[in-house]
């Protein structure tokens, strides 16, 4: 475990004001991943920016973690069909340029 990409669950609970139970709970549901090294655990720094929009649902606006996890999962299938979609674009632009120079 390479140590500076990781911070400290307690930490990041304290600098952000998050309860650590909230944080383990988003651990148990998947949503993130929590590395223990003696008894501490640890959050990958490039999950810090999910984990902070996971707390902003829940503090901000009261979303449970059922709620989250629903959300979570549009999301990613939202971006997953957006990414489809451009790649059906550039296809369709690649076709329509052949189209043009047989013209």
């Amino acid at each position: 475990m390479e140590i500076d990409q990781y911070i400290p669950a307690d930490e990041f609970c304290i600098n952000c004001n998050v309860e650590h139970s909230f944080v383990m709970s988003l651990h148990h549901s998947g949503l993130i991943e929590i590395t223990t090294v003696e008894q501490k655990s640890f959050i990958r720094i490039d999950q810090l920016r999910d984990v902070e929009k996971f707390a902003r649902l829940h503090y901000e606006l009261d979303i449970n973690l059922e709620g989250i996890e629903a959300i979570h999962h549009l999301l990613k299938k939202m971006k997953a069909i957006q990414e489809e979609v451009a790649l059906l674009r550039s296809r369709l632009y690649i076709y329509e340029s052949n189209m043009d120079s047989m013209e």
